[in-house]
């Protein structure tokens, strides 16, 4: 055999066991040995491994070496033996690629230099293309050859939840601004989701291109909003993301915080998987999704910080609640945060496994 024929075999044989790994298996709402565990903000700050590499360089800097990428985004994984990998970026990302004038202030968060409040100011966000994130590509390619059989997730920040970045000027907790664009000035809101939506979709699709198996949309605000203005206001964006991604046949998930009274629409907006933060119990989750669709969550991640037997405890009460589901991934209802004891999230794993092991 010539040896690029053995690296053709090589490629097939490892996309093969990608595409029979208990995450994709459960995506796609098929049995598995195990339920696949994966942890929202899994490559990150509670890791002294992850302090260690980032000391010293900024958050976006980070997101744009692609060793640095591709090492941050595999600690989890080695350490806590994780189903997947999520790569290692941030939402605001592509806008920041596409000349948005912006920042990851620390204890801050993202901070636009000049909020998007007019028509004018649209004109910034011109289209992405795979030329303006040249490492991320880089970036998967790498990260896909150390990875094997475990599947990596791509994922980018939702319409709604980029906007409200750009139209307050960073985060919020009342949204004033957004909504008030949104009801005072719904022309200009539809085009600037709508933008957003091109700028996310083409963001998804260079990852998906360079060999991420599955993406997830976070749409971390989506929850300060009512159904109805859900249903009208930014659904139709969402929407577009995912059939914009749909002719890759890779499972899309859909996750937003305190979105219990949403699941229903953020189904309907075209997700494989709905992930569910820790205030619906999974069961009544499924109610609200409906049929066809895998759910993603979803234990309250301050447990963790609880004594082992309550974690444990607390990890079966999820369990038992999914267990009627027509497929389930392991999650946190939320990201892993700063202050947690990596061990708890390593025994965390194991014991989904074990209790779930067939």
């Amino acid at each position: 055999m010539s040896e690029r024929s053995q690296q053709q075999t090589g490629r097939t044989a490892a996309h093969d066991a990608v595409h029979d790994s208990a995450f994709l298996r459960a995506c796609r709402r098929e049995p598995v040995p195990h339920t696949p565990v994966w942890f929202m903000r899994q490559a990150g700050r509670s890791l002294p491994e992850y302090r260690k590499v980032r000391e010293g360089i900024p958050m976006l800097e980070s997101c744009m070496r692609p060793e640095l990428v591709t090492e941050i985004t595999l600690q989890p994984v080695r350490r806590h033996n994780v189903d997947a990998a999520i790569f290692f970026s941030d939402i605001v990302v592509p806008l920041k690629a596409i000349g948005v004038d912006l920042d990851i202030k620390p204890g801050v968060g993202p901070v636009v230099a000049e909020p998007i409040r007019t028509r004018a100011d649209l004109e910034r966000l011109r289209p992405l293309g795979p030329d303006d994130v040249p490492y991320v590509t880089e970036a998967i390619g790498m990260l896909t050859a150390e990875l094997g059989a475990t599947p990596l997730i791509g994922f980018a920040g939702a319409p709604f939840t980029l906007a409200s970045y750009l139209i307050e000027g960073g985060p919020s907790r009342t949204y004033e601004n957004t909504k008030a664009m949104m009801y005072g000035a719904p022309e200009l809101w539809a085009e600037l989701v709508d933008r957003l939506a091109g700028i996310t979709a083409a963001f998804l699709d260079v990852q998906i291109k360079a060999g991420a198996s599955a993406v997830q949309l976070f749409d971390s605000w989506a929850g300060a909003l009512a159904p109805a203005e859900y249903r009208k206001y930014v659904m139709p964006a969402s929407a577009k993301v995912f059939d914009a991604v749909a002719h890759h046949g890779v499972p899309r998930i859909h996750f937003g915080v305190g979105t219990g009274e949403l699941l229903g629409l953020m189904s309907q907006a075209g997700a494989d998987v709905v992930g569910v933060d820790w205030r619906v119990p999974l069961d009544e989750a499924a109610r609200r999704v409906g049929p066809g669709k895998a759910l993603q969550g979803n234990l309250d991640p301050a447990v963790l910080f609880a004594p082992r037997e309550a974690v444990e405890a607390k990890t079966r009460e999820v369990l038992e609640a999914a267990r009627g589901l027509e497929g389930h991934v392991f999650n946190l209802g939320h990201g892993v945060m700063p202050a947690m004891d990596p061990d708890a999230l390593t025994r965390l794993v194991a014991y989904v496994h074990e209790q779930t092991a067939h």
